[in-house]
């Protein structure tokens, strides 16, 4: 078990609700950040991320990148926001001989300080490419309800996430 910040959870019944959370996550957000999504798959990891695309207002339709890997969402420039988010999956990658290497071969430590980057299955790979990272953990309930758990790793987060709440 890990020591540190309490885990923040919320209760997401709906899909619909899991991107409305994405969406008031991504208001707190700012370039720089790296966020890593686990959980199983059907969790809800690219709901969640699409909340957070809508969030930012950036261009294109967010899909999971399982096959491509990594995927690069611009800025809208009607929005005023400015941030790019790299959504990547990190899934595929845990069976190389090598995973660190290949994340590196992505080249998201380019790009981490301008954007918003989510990484799915990306827990033990990416951590290195920031000083702090929030990290989420999405699980299914059978009645199809999302479990999220919070976790600030460092840095401002857990400040940050105190200012994140769930309309009842």
């Amino acid at each position: 078990m890990r020591a540190g910040p309490p885990v923040t959870r919320f209760e997401l019944p709906t899909v619909a609700d899991t991107h409305a959370f994405g969406r008031r996550l991504a208001r707190l957000l700012r370039a720089g950040d790296l966020v890593l999504l686990t959980g199983p798959l059907g969790a809800g990891k690219t709901a969640l991320t699409q909340g957070v695309g809508a969030g930012l207002g950036v261009l294109g339709d967010i899909t999971s990148p399982t096959f491509v890997i990594a995927r690069v969402h611009g800025p809208d420039p009607a929005t005023g926001r400015g941030v790019a988010l790299v959504h990547a999956d990190a899934y595929r990658l845990g069976a190389a001989s090598d995973p660190r290497a290949e994340i590196d071969d992505l080249d998201l430590d380019a790009s981490v300080e301008d954007s918003v980057t989510v990484v799915e299955w990306g827990e033990g790979l990416v951590e290195q490419l920031v000083d702090a990272h929030l990290r989420i953990q999405m699980d299914r309930r059978d009645d199809d309800t999302r479990v999220v758990g919070l976790e600030p790793v460092g840095g401002d987060w857990a400040a940050r996430l105190a200012e994140l709440t769930v309309p009842r």
